[in-house]
């Protein structure tokens, strides 16, 4: 059988441009480990801050605002504070411009997160724009859509090879060699290899650690309703989830791909920021785990067809994005791939074509 699309990838932009595309003809999404959103969509911080990022970033996720309000139980209420030290004052005004976060007092942040250090918080801000993603149950969603126009999903199908032969792409696995018309590349920290082995010019992709940590509610306090909280410069980050915290150095050190682990001096590095500002020491961890987010050279997600190849279609560079951006990213690939007309900005379409790159 020859597919319509084959896309490899089953992370959320993998799956999420199946379900778009299955309205417009047959597809088969392949995805190399033994189920979906293994690598860095699986390990995920799960928030919808929409003014997070670049502006072509911003106005994916700006546009991706009405399907996560549409769905049913899809966004939960989180908030975003940024904390701030003394002599920090300069990058927290940055910071809280950049995210459209107005300054509160010391005494609003401390009612919001009890444990917080009156003795070095010197500054903070808040704003409720900011969400907690079900990113299992988005996954779940667009995969149902997929299947229910008849797409088809195969785990554990790693790509081995890939070759055009007749005005097709011949993309071999180990369960045999599948077709299609057009390949579309969402295959995350392993992008550029994918082009690679298709003959594609790599856009120079960089895969980026980031490490987690789960700790137990400090102080054991109810965290449910305290906010996402993020270090000037974006630091350190402490999130609640599930009835405990994660706490992330918020690294970008750059990686090949792989199965992502995390490492230890840097997460102690990390947790040693957080615990200078509050006032309950972290005694232990429950887990810890690291991802990879992966950006172009320009920081901007890559959604489009290859300029010299057009048949091969880029969707790709989410870094950490990628579940927030889902939604319009998904939609706009459909578009091009149609030939609609998006309801994006005509500039915002062309800072995201790979055509930039020349």
């Amino acid at each position: 059988m020859t597919h319509d699309f084959l896309i490899i990838g089953g992370g959320i932009a993998g799956v999420s441009a199946a379900a778009r595309l299955s309205h417009l003809g047959s597809v088969l999404l392949l995805e190399a480990e033994a189920h979906l959103a293994h690598h860095a969509s699986g390990r995920s911080a799960a928030l919808y801050e929409p003014n997070y990022g670049l502006r072509p970033v911003v106005e994916l996720s700006m546009a991706s605002g009405d399907h996560f309000r549409a769905g049913e139980n899809l966004l939960a209420p989180r908030g975003l504070m940024i904390l701030g030290k003394a002599g920090e004052e300069a990058a927290f005004a940055d910071d809280i411009t950049a995210m459209d976060l107005p300054q509160i007092t010391l005494d609003e942040a401390f009612a919001r997160v009890p444990v917080l250090n009156p003795e070095t918080v010197a500054m903070a801000a808040f704003g409720d724009h900011a969400w907690d993603i079900d990113t299992d149950l988005l996954i779940q969603t667009f995969a149902r859509e997929a299947k229910a126009n008849g797409g088809q999903i195969t785990t554990g199908a790693r790509v081995t090879a890939i070759a055009r032969r007749d005005g097709l792409w011949q993309v071999t696995t180990a369960a045999g060699v599948h077709q299609t018309r057009m390949l579309v590349n969402a295959a995350g920290a392993w992008v550029d290899q994918v082009a690679a082995m298709a003959g594609i010019q790599p856009l120079g992709f960089q895969p980026n650690r980031r490490s987690m940590a789960r700790i137990p509610a400090p102080g054991g306090h109810d965290l449910s309703r305290w906010p996402m909280m993020f270090g000037v410069g974006e630091t350190w980050y402490a999130k609640p989830d599930a009835g405990a915290l994660i706490v992330s150095p918020a690294e970008e050190h750059p990686m090949d791909p792989h199965d992502a682990w995390a490492d230890d001096m840097v997460l102690a590095e990390g947790l040693a920021r957080y615990e200078e500002m509050v006032t309950e020491p972290v005694t232990r961890l429950i887990s810890n785990w690291a991802g990879l987010r992966t950006f172009a050279p320009d920081r901007v997600l890559v959604i489009g067809p290859d300029a010299r190849e057009p048949s091969f279609f880029w969707l790709a560079g989410q870094g950490g994005y990628g579940f927030q951006t889902s939604p319009a990213a998904s939609l706009l690939a459909a578009d091009l791939i149609a030939g609609r007309a998006s309801t994006l900005p005509a500039e915002t379409v062309a800072a995201l074509l790979p055509a930039r790159f020349g």
